[in-house]
């Protein structure tokens, strides 16, 4: 997920992107920014809408992963409601891992 500097929500996007790097994938013990789960964040109005995806649709930590989203986003913007856009669509895949992910993972 990219954050361009002259998006107009840039500092709230960057805060959250940070926040998602402590939600922790329970399988692969690697966060989910770097696995590249995350899509996208938006900010509208008083809600955070998180487009992402799983490791695979029948991911078994699939709640615990979108339950760490949510937490981390209301500790860090407690006025604020998250909802989350599950997609498949890019199919996630290990093209998708960032440097940093792939170095966790070995691969």
């Amino acid at each position: 997920m990219i954050i361009l500097p002259t998006d107009p929500k840039h500092d709230d996007k960057l805060k959250a992107k940070n926040a998602l790097y402590r939600v922790i994938d329970p399988e692969l013990f690697v966060n989910i920014v770097d696995l590249g789960l995350i899509y996208d964040i938006e900010f509208i109005e008083d809600d955070i809408k998180v487009t992402m995806t799983l490791s695979t649709p029948h991911c078994p930590m699939g709640e615990a992963i979108t339950g760490g989203v949510k937490n981390a986003l209301g500790i860090e913007f407690p006025e604020k409601d998250t909802t989350i856009d599950l997609t498949f669509d890019p199919p996630w895949s290990f093209e998708m891992l960032t440097p940093e992910g792939r170095e966790q993972l070995g691969v």
